[in-house]
């Protein structure tokens, strides 16, 4: 009897955008294409795994708020809720679409779909008073503080380079299509979901409504993981390992495999900045106390290898 394994892998910025791309639609479709490859090794190689594919937004989302802004005097601007859900669209159509493709030149009969998907969010948590999820392009310093004192928007440094607008970040508590997503498991069929940490909503007097904020895609990758029972949690992202002294090149430490009490001592020591690989940490330390079997963080290109255990950083209970 062939025992399924279920695997979430949540996908980086990377997947779509790549460093000092401006976000073409053709440069976005490419890169998308390329990722379909990189899964499809996955599906063609382990066709046991159960694979739910969840993605972020961040590039995408910004873009779309400047449009509206721009725009605001033509067209009524959209709220970041439903800006979500314009992104999950957006990407998740050209996922869907490449990773289709993919499958029908290597004969691989797996069907893939994507859910415009809504998670909850408490509308009294602290993030709504401390915003920090990066969201659109990088600005210097000099444009950062004339765009926070014309438009009144939050922008902060971002680790990675530049400043970068801001925006309320809550903490997700559950995921409103979980039982779609896991009806279509069943079914063989491979969801892409909670893109862009999901379209944040609050359940209040027995009715959901959007609200405005940016769910972190890690956490709610690691969220939906522990809902749906997964085996494990992959994080695809820009770099092979999680390291300590990662700002240090000479110094780095590249984590291969690591326990849950460990990494979360290094976590709580400060060592994984918060506009990077500190979500990402966060996300597999909350699948792994929820019983998690092993949580990775690899580079996208070693998808395949970083399933099987062969690269990337391997993070066990």
């Amino acid at each position: 009897m062939v025992i399924n394994v279920r695997v979430v892998v949540a996908l980086g910025g990377n997947a779509l955008l790549q460093k000092n791309q401006k976000g073409m639609y053709t440069d976005q479709l490419e890169n998308a294409r390329r990722t379909a490859k990189f899964l499809a090794d996955i599906i063609e190689n382990e066709p046991e795994l159960e694979l739910v594919i969840t993605h972020g937004n961040g590039p995408q989302a910004g873009a779309i708020a400047i449009q509206n802004d721009a725009a605001k005097d033509i067209v009524p601007p959209m709220p970041l809720d439903v800006i979500n859900a314009e992104t999950q669209a957006l990407i998740g159509y050209m996922l869907q679409q490449s990773l289709k493709n993919e499958f029908a030149r290597r004969g691989l009969k797996r069907e893939v779909v994507t859910i415009v998907t809504q998670v909850v969010v408490r509308r009294n948590d602290p993030a709504f008073q401390n915003p920090t999820k990066f969201i659109g392009p990088y600005y210097t310093e000099e444009e950062a503080k004339r765009l926070m004192k014309e438009k009144g928007w939050i922008m902060k440094p971002d680790p990675r380079g530049g400043w970068r607008r801001v925006v309320p970040s809550p903490e997700p508590i559950d995921v409103v299509e979980k039982e779609v997503i896991m009806k279509l498991l069943e079914l063989g069929i491979v969801p892409i979901t909670v893109g862009g940490g999901g379209i944040p909503v609050v359940f209040e007097n027995g009715c959901f409504e959007g609200i405005e904020a940016v769910i972190d895609k890690d956490l709610a990758s690691s969220l939906l993981a522990r809902i749906l029972r997964a085996d494990l949690l992959v994080i695809l992202t820009d770099v092979d390992y999680v390291y300590l002294d990662f700002e240090n090149n000479a110094k780095r430490i590249p984590l291969r495999e690591i326990t849950l009490n460990e990494i979360k001592q290094y976590y709580d020591a400060g060592h994984f900045p918060a506009g990077s690989m500190g979500p990402k940490v966060l996300a597999a330390i909350k699948f792994l106390e929820a019983g998690g079997r092993e949580a990775r963080i690899g580079h996208l290109e070693q998808a395949l290898n970083v399933i099987k255990g062969l690269s990337g950083t391997r993070i066990k209970p």
